[in-house]
């Protein structure tokens, strides 16, 4: 296998945050392209439409065009480029009709140093994949959900053919030029056969491939018959809980509706912090609300929050810890 085992994050060359923060610039912005999906996979929220029908703030589409570039234009603004610009949260950004345009123009800004996105890969052709590719895009996540055809419609509900994805990705491997590509899959519901299969199958077409574990992020979402694995985190790290989310210090999501969120797992539009089509990103970047979420957290007062309290990600999937370094953060704010 050609493949490095390794996960879509840096658990290795990580920022550590007790020395950067308070940050003027954030390191990582996510851009929903599309706040829909052709998925309905059972573990996820925006596969719910009834849920996504009684959802305030859904706009269960695309983003428009126009108002990404004055997104990305408003980044410029910043004193320094950001690192990431994510092109993906709640939804499958291969939806969007100008996903290549919007990866080109946000290279051509100079308003980051990489962009990346994450996709299921059924819509990924092999025109799309050159367009992609001759953007700019830095690195791409594909997330496979089964070895076979009947896991896809198991778990995704959706009938796909395997054979024409693997082609696929293959193909945007062969001319992936500068573009890095991470192959994973949610790991607890396979056999150890079908672990092996799907390194048979996708080990020698990608830079990188993992297997995760499954997690809830959502407390106020109820999983559809599966279950959260409670021996090892999403990236097979032990489980731990931390009191401090490290997530607002460095980050946060715009959504396809131009809402902007504290978190990039906010799907119910419950920690909406601005509006770009009314502010300019680094308006919402320094705004009043982000802070008082910022203190509370250094105050180790997350417990308290109605939204953040009972979050998954801070015991399955959060990869930095700064509780330590709470008192001594909270004095620099």
């Amino acid at each position: 296998m050609k493949a490095e085992i390794k996960p879509r994050i840096d658990l290795k060359n990580r920022t550590k945050l007790e020395t950067v923060i308070p940050l003027k610039t954030p390191l990582i912005i996510n851009i929903d392209p599309s706040d829909k999906c052709n998925f309905r996979c059972k573990f996820c929220p925006t596969g719910d439409l009834e849920l996504m029908k009684k959802t305030p703030g859904r706009l269960f589409g695309p983003m428009d065009f126009d108002l990404f570039k004055k997104i990305v234009d408003d980044i410029c603004e910043f004193d320094q480029p950001i690192k990431v610009l994510r092109l993906y949260k709640d939804g499958e950004p291969l939806l969007n009709p100008h996903f290549a345009e919007m990866i080109k123009y946000a290279k051509q800004s100079g308003c980051c140093d990489r962009v990346d996105t994450t996709t299921n890969a059924s819509l990924l052709t092999p025109e799309i994949s050159l367009a992609l590719i001759d953007a700019g895009l830095d690195r791409v996540n594909i997330s496979i959900e089964g070895v076979t055809e009947e896991q896809y419609l198991d778990f995704s509900d959706y009938k796909i053919n395997y054979d024409k994805l693997v082609e696929n990705v293959k193909f945007f491997y062969e001319n992936r030029k500068q573009c890095e590509m991470i192959v994973k899959i949610n790991g607890d519901t396979l056999s150890e056969d079908e672990k092996q299969k799907f390194y048979d199958i996708f080990g020698n077409i990608t830079d990188g491939i993992y297997i995760e574990s499954i997690m809830s992020c959502w407390p106020d979402f109820e999983l559809n018959g599966v279950e959260v694995n409670e021996d090892r985190g999403i990236y097979g790290q032990q489980l731990k809980e931390v009191q401090v989310c490290p997530y607002p210090f460095y980050s946060f999501s715009i959504n396809s509706n131009g809402l902007a969120s504290a978190c990039f797992i906010d799907w119910a539009r419950k920690l909406t912090i601005g509006d770009v089509k009314t502010q300019s990103v680094k308006e919402i970047w320094q705004s009043r609300e982000l802070k008082d979420l910022q203190i509370q957290f250094l105050k180790l007062d997350r417990k308290s929050h109605p939204i953040c309290k009972e979050c998954g990600q801070m015991t399955h999937g959060n990869p930095d810890d700064i509780d330590a370094f709470a008192s001594e953060l909270l004095g620099k704010f």
